[in-house]
């Protein structure tokens, strides 16, 4: 099983499908390409037959071939359980699919305002209304889910899951942009932060040579 992912300081999407299937269980090989490179698009080209979407992160599981981060955490959960990924409680199950939904197809503002940068912190990040309304509905909604069905963990459903997996670049998004957040929603951030596989992650972004300028200076609103 190969999963294909992008540069770790910056590749949001590759985040969760490597969360995806860490949480799986499985084992897999990890190939990371250098997004938006010079050689980017050539790499594009050469590696046609393993990254037909052109895109990342991919899943390769013998001859089965997966795209897109949500559909490769589906994958994960029909292999190996949904339980491992979802909450047990329909309602909870309910709420938990609607908030990792509504991450995939939501928050543009907040996505291009703040790119996901793990090696920088920013000071004094003046937000334009639109990002503020998307930090907004994000805290609200992890508010509702950790005083509805928290109780059994540090994280938003409890135990770590498919929530937690498709907030977490968000989570490094409001620590690298010095997002202010009530207390709840820093210890949830400090759970998702401290997790193993997030330090990880980040260990691995911290040595990564690629750099990408347009991310690496702070956003003017």
């Amino acid at each position: 099983m190969k999963l294909i992912i992008g540069n770790k300081n910056y590749s949001s999407w590759s985040l969760r499908g490597w969360l995806a299937a860490k949480q799986s269980g499985l084992h897999f090989e990890e190939l990371i390409v250098n997004l938006y490179g010079e050689e980017w698009e050539a790499a594009k080209k050469e590696s046609g037959e393993i990254m037909p979407s052109g895109k990342v992160p991919i899943l390769w599981d013998d001859e089965v071939v997966v795209w897109d981060s949500l559909a490769i955490l589906e994958y994960f959960a029909d292999k190996v359980g949904r339980d491992r990924f979802w909450p047990k409680d329909d309602v909870a199950r309910g709420m938990a699919r609607a908030m990792v939904g509504e991450m995939h197809s939501s928050y543009m503002a907040l996505r291009s305002f703040c790119p996901m940068n793990m090696r920088k912190q920013f000071e004094s990040v003046q937000f334009p209304p639109e990002v503020q309304a998307d930090i907004v509905r994000i805290l609200g909604l992890w508010a509702e889910a950790r005083a509805r069905f928290g109780s059994g963990g540090p994280f938003l459903f409890g135990t770590f899951g498919a929530a937690d997996i498709f907030y977490a670049p968000v989570v490094s998004r409001f620590i690298t942009y010095g997002v202010q957040v009530p207390g709840f929603a820093a210890a949830y951030m400090q759970a998702v932060w401290e997790h193993d596989w997030m330090e990880q992650w980040r260990e691995a972004a911290e040595s990564e040579q690629w750099a990408m300028e347009q991310y690496d200076s702070a956003p003017d609103a």
